[in-house]
């Protein structure tokens, strides 16, 4: 995979309660194209982070149905990916590349 597309692969870290409670488990939670897979996102991550990946797992999240001053419309789907690091090995996602 070209360098350009490991940055693809990974759009943001999502920084929530659930996902800092993940991190003292050893895991960061990123969010990801529709299109990417598994085998994906464990090479971006290992490649832009230096850091040995153990497991990855996705889910695929629905948008929801909103209204804004009358109008209603639908946010749009995202994917999430939970992954977890081996140990002695750590991302500090407050930090950019």
């Amino acid at each position: 995979m070209s360098e350009a597309r490991h940055y693809d692969a990974i759009l943001s870290p999502v920084i929530t309660e659930k996902s800092t409670l993940a991190s003292e488990h050893n895991q960061v939670v990123f969010r990801v194209p529709l299109d990417a897979t598994k085998p994906q996102v464990k090479a971006a991550v290992e490649k832009l982070f230096s850091v040995k990946v153990k497991a990855v797992n996705t889910l695929r999240q629905q948008g929801k149905l909103k209204r804004f001053r009358g109008v209603s419309g639908k946010q749009g789907d995202y994917k999430k990916a939970i992954v977890t690091l081996e140990d002695g090995h750590s991302i500090d996602v407050s930090t950019g590349l």
